[in-house]
């Protein structure tokens, strides 16, 4: 069993940086990719990125690439998306999961609160 935890979550004015963390307790496989989505409230959730946990090779959706990076550190089972040139439009509450490729996400951590300002 996969528990993910999010943190870096907070209030930030538009313009600024803010890099999300999620930690994993538990294994992570070689076949297993973790992504970050955002939900917006009234929204649906919306898939932001994902890198799979062997070759650290990152996924962007054509409509945010630029702005996030995501990365990975196998040696503390971490994730962390780096959100650069923050907009109010990023307000959202972001959820870190995990798959067993090629199957769904089935592990979601609690999420972690972000909040643009203008």
């Amino acid at each position: 069993q996969l528990q993910l935890v999010e943190s870096g979550g907070g209030l930030v004015q538009a313009g600024d940086s803010l890099r999300l963390s999620c930690t994993a307790s538990g294994r992570i496989y070689s076949d297993y990719a973790l992504g970050w989505f955002r939900q917006s409230a009234g929204r649906e959730r919306e898939f932001v990125a994902s890198i799979d946990w062997s070759r650290g090779r990152p996924y962007y959706p054509d409509s945010l690439k630029g702005r996030f990076t995501i990365s990975r550190d196998n040696a503390k089972n971490t994730v962390s998306l780096q959100i650069n040139s923050l907009k109010p439009e990023d307000t959202a509450v972001y959820y870190c999961a995990a798959r067993q490729v090629p199957h769904d996400y089935s592990y979601w951590g609690q999420g972690t609160q972000v909040t643009v300002s203008s």
